[in-house]
């Protein structure tokens, strides 16, 4: 009974190790890469899993206005910037082909800055690029476009770096971030961790020091008519500090801020701030955040950690049980063989008749003795 129910729990001990493996090296790695499936959310926040807007706000923001058949103004008010990713099926399908089949996917990227005031439209852009499904970083294709601000249309860019996403299982390390004014990826420096709603977070911070942003002759030359109408040259100077909170198991941001300027230098004259705004999430934007990193988090423990861990535990515990109850059988089944040996051995021999005992020699008249 021991032998049959030992190796039970060892057949239970194996399946259990193989089940393990296989959660740990298959599984696993299957839902730690971007999603072909991935939804927008709808106005009540459904289907589970989708990708809400992110909403950042500046207050007493400088910022510039532009209208048309109007001079450039500078004003100064509540600034509302949205971003909205969304996840190109068709694209995918139809543009990662060769190297990228399998390994990319196809994202469009969309944001507003309006005056809150006023509601009116400040800028917009709209981009779509290819990220690597384990990295989530940027990866070379031909057909991603960069269409900022201004009439010429989608322009030639080449992604490169984090954008909207941090590799799943982030590290504590420095990564490159693209920054869509300087159109390049930079350093973005690990700083530390901190709590977000109380999740832990990876913080990192991109600095960008004053930088030309190379703007066309003709809107500089605009911007130089209305600002500084004696200067016959200028340029516009770009800063920013971005500070990106990163919940390190799903890669997700659960917070940004960006310090942003853009001054107006011209040769001559004195500078013009066209913005210096302070964005920074909302909190409501920072809750969907922290609730939607969270379920990944979990999930993606849940498969690449806890059932691993479980599945080994109770499969080397079902081993071990099961080959001690396989042995201890064993050794009962042979210790009641050696048992049943030494009875047969050491059992008295068959006892003579008493007529036998008598005389050793036979009768040989069939009757009692005479002589």
């Amino acid at each position: 009974m021991k032998a049959r129910l030992g190796a039970v729990l060892f057949g239970i001990g194996v399946l259990s190790l193989v089940l393990a493996a296989g959660a740990a090296f298959f599984v696993a790695p299957t839902v730690t890469k971007l999603p072909y499936d991935l939804k927008l959310c709808n106005a009540q926040g459904k289907p589970e899993g989708c990708l809400k807007p992110s909403i950042a706000v500046a207050e007493n923001a400088k910022f510039l206005q532009l209208k048309k058949d109007a001079p450039p103004t500078v004003q100064t008010g509540l600034l509302e910037a949205t971003t909205e990713v969304a996840p190109q099926a068709g694209s995918t399908e139809a543009e990662m082909t060769g190297d990228l089949e399998g390994k990319a996917v196809v994202w469009g990227a969309y944001g507003t800055v309006k005056w809150v005031q006023t509601g009116e439209v400040i800028s917009q852009y709209s981009a779509e690029l290819a990220l690597d499904r384990r990295t989530a970083a940027a990866v070379g294709w031909d057909k991603q476009f960069l269409q900022a601000d201004g009439p010429e249309g989608p322009s030639e860019v080449t992604f490169g770096g984090q954008t909207y996403k941090f590799p799943f299982h982030t590290e504590r390390k420095d990564y490159e971030y693209f920054d869509r004014d300087v159109r390049k990826a930079l350093p973005i420096r690990f700083e530390g961790t901190e709590k977000i709603n109380g999740t832990e977070a990876y913080r990192f911070q991109q600095v960008i020091e004053e930088t030309d942003l190379g703007m066309p002759a003709e809107r500089v030359g605009g911007l130089l008519g209305a600002f500084a109408p004696g200067a016959t040259a200028g340029k516009v100077m770009y800063s920013n500090t971005r500070t990106i909170w990163v919940e390190p198991v799903s890669g997700n941001f659960l917070k940004v801020r960006e310090q942003q300027k853009k001054t107006l230098v011209p040769d001559q004259g004195a500078p013009t701030a066209l913005l210096d705004a302070d964005f920074v999430y909302t909190d409501q934007t920072i809750a969907n955040s922290v609730e939607s990193a969270g379920k990944n988090r979990d999930k993606l423990l849940l498969i690449g950690r806890t059932i691993p861990l479980v599945l080994t535990v109770v499969g080397a515990l079902a081993l071990i049980v099961g080959l001690w109850l396989v042995l201890a059988g064993r050794r009962a089944t042979a210790a009641a063989r050696h048992r049943a040996d030494d009875d047969v051995t050491t059992s008295p021999a068959p006892r003579a008749s008493s007529e036998q005992v008598v005389s050793g020699a036979p009768r040989r008249d069939g009757g009692a003795g005479q002589r």
